[in-house]
């Protein structure tokens, strides 16, 4: 019994790794790419489970499809337009588009790949910094830099099945030989700026200061003018009511501006006039009869 057994137990662990080998599962991050004699049969890019002939006759290569980075461990030196040493930190995040042209340009290898994107990402820092001067790289024109590297790496890396997300610059130092010397010619640069900056504010402030004085001057004659008008206006209204009143009692009249004149005669108690007893000018300080 157990004899008759034995080969059937063979022939199903046969049949299962028969169908253990054709069978294999594509994970969502990952590409699969068929291969049958060293030749691209097919790239799968849905996860999930897929079928290929058992091997030797087809075999499967994973490739990730997730962002990767290449972060250089140590600084590079570039040289810029003036001839000044740059120690630079950057680093590239890449992933794999095309597997096909991946696998035909590195052989599948992600080692190959960092090793020529590390190349064509130093390449492309050389020539823009060799086109800049320091002051631009570090302030002005970073960020053209930034662009200027990533489209001229795009353009490297189009055949090759790789997209270029990010390049990137985390650090720009200068050489402790030349760092004191470009500081201390910026901070000259940013000097003479501010000291510009200040003589053209103090022109426009003494501008804007005549400027308002002239108006202030302008508006207070106005002023002047219709408040003078106005007063005339009523000094001419004040005077007519007066004469209306005084030709409908002249006695009062008479005695009214009497009283006026002596308002504005004793203004002080130290005040001393010499007149006659019958002058005109005291007629209403008699005692009446």
């Amino acid at each position: 019994m157990n004899q008759k057994l034995f080969p059937i137990s063979a022939l199903l662990l046969g049949v299962l790794y028969l169908i253990n080998s054709m069978l294999f599962v594509v994970d969502q991050r990952k590409y699969a790419v068929v291969f049958s004699f060293g030749e691209i049969k097919r790239v799968i890019e849905e996860p999930g489970l897929s079928l290929k002939l058992p091997s030797p006759l087809q075999n499967v290569l994973f490739f990730d499809r997730r962002i990767m980075t290449i972060d250089n461990p140590e600084a590079e030196r570039f040289i810029t337009s003036e001839k000044k040493n740059l120690l630079v930190d950057s680093y590239v995040k890449w992933r794999i588009v095309d597997p096909r042209k991946f696998f035909i340009s590195f052989k599948g290898d992600e080692r190959l790949a960092q090793d020529r994107l590390s190349q064509l990402v130093k390449s492309a820092l050389n020539e823009e910094f060799t086109k800049r001067t320091v002051r631009e790289l570090i302030s002005e024109q970073r960020e053209q830099v930034m662009q200027g590297i990533k489209k001229k790496v795009i353009e490297d890396t189009r055949e090759i099945g790789i997209e270029i997300v990010d390049v990137r610059l985390k650090r720009v130092d200068l050489l402790a030989e030349i760092s004191d010397s470009v500081y201390r010619r910026m901070e000259a640069e940013r000097k003479r700026v501010a000291n510009e900056l200040r003589s053209t504010g103090a022109a426009e402030s003494e501008k804007i200061r005549a400027d308002a004085e002239r108006q202030r001057d302008v508006i207070l004659a106005q002023a002047y003018r219709e408040a003078q008008k106005i007063k005339g206006e009523g000094d001419a209204k004040a005077n007519a009511i007066y004469n209306e009143a005084f030709n409908r009692d002249p006695q009062f009249a008479q005695f009214y501006r009497s009283l006026e004149a002596y308002r504005n005669t004793f203004t002080d108690k130290k005040d001393v006039m010499v007149l006659e007893p019958n002058n005109e000018f005291l007629k209403f300080m008699k005692k009446s009869k």
